[in-house]
């Protein structure tokens, strides 16, 4: 086993996001999602997308199957002010969206990119 000595991780790069048509994939989180297109590289069939944060989202393209069970799969949380302002903006641009959960501290709600990812919508309170 090795162990590093200190901290070298310094944070979140990228979290990937696999997709089985890259355009369409591409134009959706472009489109729906509003954000920016920082890399395209159509050698290796990804996209990396600008967050507004420190960590980027790459879509990579895949010709396998793609198994979603929400039990057992990672997703992206995405932080926002208004959860059901962005639930209803959402829903209106026909993406599918799941009931808005709210507890004590948060308000959230699943919804879902083309190939069926799971995305989050996260409101801290």
């Amino acid at each position: 086993m090795i162990v590093a000595k200190g901290n070298n991780l310094q944070g979140t790069d990228t979290v990937i996001v696999r997709v089985f048509d890259l355009i369409k994939s591409k134009e959706w989180y472009k489109n729906i999602l509003g954000l920016k297109i920082s890399i395209e590289d159509f050698k290796y069939k990804l996209v990396i997308f600008d967050t507004g944060s420190p960590t980027t989202l790459t879509l990579w393209e895949t010709d396998r199957n793609i198994s979603i069970d929400r039990e057992t799969t990672t997703y992206i949380i995405f932080n926002v002010h208004d959860a059901l302002a962005t639930r209803n903006e959402l829903q209106g641009k026909g993406v599918l969206v799941d009931r808005l959960i709210e507890s004590d501290f948060v308000k959230y709600f699943f919804f879902y990119d083309p190939d069926g990812n799971i995305l989050e919508v996260c409101q801290v309170l």
